[in-house]
């Protein structure tokens, strides 16, 4: 079989609340993925065109910010990478965007902004702020948003001006793009500081940066370590494997959210599967399951741009398809939920229990289809967010929001084929439980 190379892809986020679900049941014929519920948006944004026209602007990773004195005026901040970042209502409509940094010389990258999380009440020199944190993959550094829809403008940049890059000497080395990745935040319980671990593109590095208070309430960030996760492995037959890639890149993580409760990271390594491990990057990590496609052989072909793959040997999971992309966590008060995922290459997401102790146990999954014919199905989707909250009589049982790489309808390009449109879906977590007739 030959496959075409994929475009790597991903995204994370995590918010808090309360949800009961158990995600088990069928799908219509035809559906979706058998034995999986079906559910539908029920709002979209405007489509993001990733042209010159768009601003080159290609949507990526969702966070939701709930505004706990009126939920009403909860925000959704959302990456569309050389577009910067877009700033929702809860009925999907844009309400802000930030631009990413332009280059700092005529042949630099400019900042693209690839995944986004949240901190509640950072500590900073002018006192306890919410904040967005972003992944600057052009830029190989973190931007920090504050969020206070009270000021004047929305949410503003607090990055501190000195902030360095993550993974690069120079900008020689960032304009290769080996920069900063995937993103998730972290406070620790036991001592009150705040993280961010960072992936690497192309690369099995991940790092942890501590988020530190800078001048006039600018926030800034420190290296604490790094890790670096297998990028070979050793199957059942005796034989080591990597998968197929261009020559020179690693199997990559994207996807990564961190159970705040027992600080225990989940991340994704695109084509591997996911990775349970300390937040604080120290211990062995555990697979807690592959993607279908792991161990199958395949050579790259420079020529075609594409992977010629062979038979496959069967070492690999049962509900994930590469690539495993969006992670984030349902959290119940009694410590139960589950953490889910973007099963990016059968269009469907999967839910994982969230007790450690319990393996963290498959527990189903779900798709999103079609509700009309413009509010089309959730297809190729990078990232993911859940707050399982109210907010408001939109959403009195909580939000999903999730990337679509696929927006309908189709929009000319002018040149006989169409617009590359992406997108996010909002679904009402309510309709996730009735579908689950719970």
């Amino acid at each position: 079989m030959t496959t075409t190379h994929r475009t790597k892809r991903r995204g994370t986020a995590l918010a808090s609340g309360t949800v009961l679900v158990t995600l088990l049941g069928a799908s219509p014929a035809g559906a979706g993925a058998p034995g999986l519920p079906v559910v539908t948006a029920t709002s979209e944004t405007a489509a993001l065109y990733d042209d010159q026209a768009g601003g080159n602007s290609d949507a990526d990773d969702p966070a939701i910010w709930r505004s706990a004195a009126d939920p009403g005026r909860s925000l959704v901040v959302a990456t569309a990478k050389e577009g910067g970042l877009r700033v929702y209502d809860r009925d999907a409509r844009l309400v802000q965007s930030l631009p990413a940094p332009r280059p700092p010389g005529p042949d630099d990258a400019p900042g693209r902004y690839n995944n986004v999380d949240l901190v509640t009440g950072l500590r900073t020199s002018t006192g306890r702020a919410d904040v967005a944190v972003v992944s600057d993959r052009g830029g190989d550094r973190l931007r920090i948003y504050r969020i206070d829809p009270s000021r004047p403008g929305g949410p503003s940049d607090v990055t501190d001006p000195s902030a360095t890059p993550v993974f690069s000497a120079d900008q020689a080395e960032i304009n290769d793009q080996r920069t900063t990745y995937g993103l998730a935040t972290w406070t620790d319980k036991a001592t009150g500081r705040t993280y961010a671990l960072v992936s690497r593109r192309e690369r099995t590095r991940l790092a942890l940066l501590e988020l530190l208070p800078g001048a006039g309430g600018t926030v800034g960030y420190r290296k604490v370590r790094t890790l670096d996760l297998p990028s070979s492995f050793r199957l059942p037959d005796g034989t080591t494997w990597s998968p197929c890639a261009e020559p020179g890149e690693l199997p990559q993580v994207e996807g990564m959210v961190v159970d705040p409760a027992t600080g225990t990271l989940y991340a994704g390594q695109e084509d591997i599967g996911i990775w349970r491990l300390r937040a604080d990057l120290t211990g062995k990590p555990v697979l807690v399951d592959k993607v279908k496609e792991y161990g199958v052989p395949g050579v790259y072909d420079e020529d075609a741009e594409e992977c010629a793959q062979g038979a496959d040997p069967g070492y690999g999971g049962k509900r994930l398809s590469a690539d495993v992309e969006g992670l984030t966590l349902f959290q119940e008060k009694d410590g139960d939920g589950y953490l889910l995922a973007s099963s990016q290459g059968d269009n469907t997401f999967a839910l994982y229990d969230r007790e450690v102790g319990e393996g963290n146990e498959y527990e189903g999954g779900f798709r999103i289809a079609a509700a009309t014919s413009t509010l089309d199905d959730v297809e190729e989707c990078d990232g993911a967010a859940v707050l399982n909250a109210p907010l408001g009589a939109r959403y009195p049982r909580g939000l999903l929001v999730v990337q679509d790489g696929q927006e309908t309808p189709a929009v000319p390009d002018g040149d006989g084929g169409t617009r590359t449109a992406t997108g996010f879906k909002f679904v009402d977590l309510g309709t996730v439980v009735d579908a689950a007739d719970m």
